[in-house]
Order: structure tokens, then sequence, then C-alpha cells
């Protein structure tokens, strides 16, 4: 509805009200009222509120202070993986006190044969069983632990897991063999039996074949010192 042509658009036209006299020069008699211009600016619809400056910034920043965070987080790990502190024994395991699951395994290049669980018994000494893959990071930070049982002459047993043979061959031909006796387990149905959450993991049966001891990460000198000694006296 159009306002008056003489007072522009805050006189507004109200069609019950009688004709009066505006002293302005309208064609016609305005049946209408004085609308002051603040009021008229009030009957515009306002934008909704926007969200305060500090209020975007605050919830642009979230996904960075939790990237930051868990980044520092994992930083630690790594740190506390290296000099033995970190102790992933938290994640608990089912088989400790048990005997190994039943498995039989084909050998793993350079291994002339692989193993089978009834052959974790047969030696009349504690085994290490260690789970690895050439594509797993942290099985290359624990091996020169690994080496250092071999060369203490720790029987330690390795099992490849989801690995493609020739690359867990040409992994241990470059970074030394420390195994014993290595077997393949490529649909890791084994490590699942196992209770195997990742590589590397690393189990200590004793001469019954008894699970009593599993790490879940890289080994270490400081892990084989304060972890592995204390197993070897207490099940020789």
């Amino acid at each position: 509805m159009a306002g008056c042509a003489g007072h522009g658009d805050w006189w507004m036209p109200v069609p019950d009200r009688p004709p009066v006299t505006c002293g302005c020069p309208c064609p016609q008699p305005c049946r209408s009222r004085l609308i002051a211009p603040e009021e008229s600016n009030s009957m515009i619809p306002s934008p909704p509120p926007s969200r305060p400056v500090w209020t975007r910034r605050l919830l642009l920043s979230v996904p960075l202070v939790l990237a930051v965070a868990a980044g520092a987080a994992f930083l630690g790990m790594l740190h506390g993986m290296e000099d033995g502190h970190f102790d992933p024994r938290g994640v608990p395991s089912p088989l400790i006190g048990k005997p190994v699951p039943v498995f039989d395994l084909p050998a793993q290049t350079p291994s002339p044969e692989g193993f089978t669980s009834a052959a974790l018994t047969q030696h009349g000494h504690p085994v290490l069983v260690n789970f690895f893959a050439s594509w797993c990071v942290p099985c290359k930070i624990e091996q020169p632990a690994l080496m250092a049982l071999k060369q203490r002459g720790i029987a330690l047993w390795g099992i490849a897991y989801k690995d493609k043979p020739e690359a867990a061959a040409a992994m241990l031909k470059a970074d030394g063999n420390p195994y014993q006796r290595i077997a393949r387990d490529a649909a890791g149905g084994t490590a699942i039996d196992w209770g195997v959450y990742g590589v590397p993991e690393t189990y200590f049966v004793d001469p019954k074949g008894i699970v009593r001891w599993k790490w879940a990460g890289p080994l270490t000198e400081q892990v084989i010192k304060d972890q592995i000694e204390p197993l070897l006296k207490a099940y020789p």
C-alpha cells in the first residue's frame, strides 16, 4: 500500500480513519495517520542477530585444539616407547595364564620351516613369540632390541602378520633376522586367536605352553631389563 505523495513512505494510509486535512499538497484528502520516521523504521524486519566474533573464533579453534592435543599424545607415546616408560599392558589379554591357541603356520623365508602351537612346548624352555610386518614402522624401531635378544641366546620366534612373503623376506635381509623360526600368518587368523590388536606384539610362552605375558608395541632394552629378564628367571 503506497504512502502519501506529499509525506513519503512514513505517511501511511489507514482506510478505517475519516478524511483529514494533512496540510500537504495531496490531490486527495488522506485517510491516514502521521507515523514518525523512527516508528516507520521499526516496522522493517531486522536480520537475525549474528554470533559474536569471539564465539565464531572459539568454534573455529576447537578442531585445531583437538588436533594439537592428539598429536602431543601420540608423540608422548612414541617417546615413551623409545625409553620403555610407555606401558601398553593396560590393553588386556584374555590369554594370560592360558595355553597358546592351536595353530599350524607355514614357513616364512628365510626360515626353512614354520611352526605349530605344539612346537612351543617341545623344547623345554620359554619362547618369545613376536608378531611383525614389513609395513609396520614400529617393528623397525624394535629391531635393535630383537637383535640383542638373539645375541643373548633368548628364543625368539616370529610370525609375519598379513604381509607379502617377499616383502617380509626383504625386510629381514636388510635389517637382520633375529628369529630362530619364522611362520607366516597371511590372513591374520592366528593373530586374531592370540588377541593381537596390532603389530608389533610380543608374547612370553613358558615351557609348558602357557602365555605369561604380553607386550603391545616395540620392545626396547628397558623393557627387556624390566619385564623379560624377570620372566626368564621365573619360568626357566
